[in-house]
Formats: C-alpha cells, structure tokens, sequence
C-alpha cells in the first residue's frame, strides 16, 4: 500500500458488519453451491466466465461479488480496461468480441427477468455463437451467479477481502 493509499483510508466510512454469517448458519446449503459453481466453471472459459459474473454482480449491485470477481478476472489475465468497460459495454462493444457480447447480453436478460422472459433474439444470438453444451454452461453461470449475489446482497458481506484463487487448468 503506497503512502497515498494509506492516507485516504484515514477518510473512509467504516466497513459495515455483515448481517448473518449464511454459510456457517447453513452449510449444507454452502456445500451445494459450491458444487453447482464447480460443476459450472469446469464447462466454460474462465476469462468469459468472469465477465457474466462481473456484469451479473454490477445489475444485482453486489459489492462483495464485484471485488471477488474483478481479482479473479484480472488472475485469469483480463484487462483493467474491459472490466472498466463492462458496466458501459453497449457504447464499447469494440473492447468484446461478437461472441463475448451475445453472452453478456443473455447474462443481462437473465438476471433482468422483469418481463418474465428471456428475449428470442437474445437467446438466438446466444445460440449462435454456443454450442449447446456451451450455452448450457452459461445459462448455469447466469444462474448460479445470480444466486450468490442474492445471498451476498442480502447479508450485506463486505467487500475488500478477496484474494484469488490459483486455480487448476
């Protein structure tokens, strides 16, 4: 931490307490989560995983799973810039590729479900750009993302303790 850094935590609001501790309180659900989040990431590429879950957690507003997911992505070799660019991707779609794109537009459509669907033309482009096997992978991450935003957001877990993973390939 350089001297600069140290004098501006000096002006910081302090961190808040979580509200409950839900994966001690109940682990059997934590244990199946964390079977559903391995199951999902052995089927999708990691860089491309990190994105539906930075974009999931930026809609959900879940500080906890932006901190945790911004490090992974960066351990797995993403750049600072198309993280910054993730919350604006419609105005900087030349940072992702077409097929980066399709996935965060179903990632957006299936954590937005206030029409109560999930657009064809969304889904269609999804598809086009996965295979079946691939897109059921991602429509897994949507989902399992999405769940552990709700569980973060809900007990208020504090961000800024994350340290990634090393993780096997």
């Amino acid at each position: 931490m350089t001297t600069n850094e140290s004098d501006h935590q000096h002006d910081r609001v302090p961190e808040h307490e979580p509200r409950l501790e839900w994966a001690k309180l109940a682990p059997d659900v934590a244990k199946a989560m964390y079977g559903f989040e391995k199951a999902v990431r052995q089927g999708i590429d990691p860089v491309l995983y990190e994105l539906v879950k930075i974009r999931a957690s930026q809609i959900n507003h879940c500080a906890f799973c932006l901190d945790m997911h911004t490090k992974e992505a960066l351990a797995a070799g993403e750049s600072v810039e198309r993280i910054v660019q993730l919350s604006a991707w419609q105005e900087s779609r030349h940072f992702y590729s077409p097929r980066e794109i399709a996935a965060i537009e179903l990632t957006e459509a299936v954590t937005v479900l206030t029409d109560g669907f999930v657009p064809d033309e969304v889904y269609e482009r999804a598809a086009a750009h996965f295979e079946e096997t691939e897109l059921a992978h991602l429509i897994a991450a949507i989902t399992v993302i999405n769940s552990w935003n709700r569980f973060a957001v809900t007990t208020r877990m504090a961000p800024g303790h994350y340290t990634p993973v090393a993780r096997k390939k």
